[in-house]
């Protein structure tokens, strides 16, 4: 009855509250993270979930009596140092965007994606030394995981040359700004998680 009266007398009601908390000001929802954060976190949990398993696999077969090491190559730590060079650009890209530099912006981005790019090259050049040696996915236990470990993240980082491709089409459309840049964001954040699984799975295969 009181309701019924308040709208006779022509006095507004409030709006709901807003299931996610947007407080009093805005229109439309004010859901804390965007789709493409939410989309990019599922993925990086699937990622962890299948090197986790794989890791797990590692050290139970470590153990087994036919295990036997292989020789890596040393390329690797010279293709690690490639990698973690073009994290601290990609870094300097979104410093540089941050400060509207667009020139400088592109040129870190640039950088960042032709690093990643020598670094499959240089994955390419190790799988090619270690075939010359005899050693095959199929010579050793060692060597079985170390093709399966560093061909899926070769995999997975060719994606993220994909990612890398749309952010820098966008760059050179001017898309990209200091207060709109979520793509660069988004795809530094999968480009860094990939620089941390190589690392890890460096080490693994490298203490066996």
């Amino acid at each position: 009855m009181g309701i019924l009266t308040q709208k006779r007398r022509g006095v507004s009601l409030p709006p709901p509250p807003s299931r996610f908390g947007g407080g009093s000001g805005g229109s439309g929802s004010s859901f804390p993270v965007s789709t493409a954060y939410v989309g990019t976190y599922v993925l990086l949990t699937a990622i962890i979930m299948l090197f986790a398993g794989l890791s797990s696999a590692f050290i139970v077969l470590h153990g087994v009596p036919a295990w036997q090491n292989i020789t890596l190559p040393r390329l690797m730590w010279g293709n690690t140092l490639i990698l973690i060079a073009s994290s601290v650009a990609a870094e300097f890209a979104r410093s540089a965007i941050r400060k509207d530099e667009q020139r400088l912006f592109r040129q870190w981005l640039v950088i960042s994606g032709l690093l990643g790019v020598a670094f499959l090259a240089g994955q390419f050049l190790v799988w090619r030394q270690l075939v010359a040696a005899g050693v095959y996915l199929a010579t050793t236990i060692h060597s079985s995981f170390f093709y399966l470990l560093t061909g899926l993240h070769a995999l997975h980082l060719a994606g993220g040359l994909i990612g890398f491709a749309i952010v820098f089409y966008r760059a050179l459309a001017n898309q990209l700004t200091s207060g709109n840049h979520e793509a660069l964001k988004v795809w530094a954040l999968y480009w860094h998680f990939m620089d941390v699984v190589w690392i890890y799975c460096f080490l693994l295969l490298l203490l066996a």
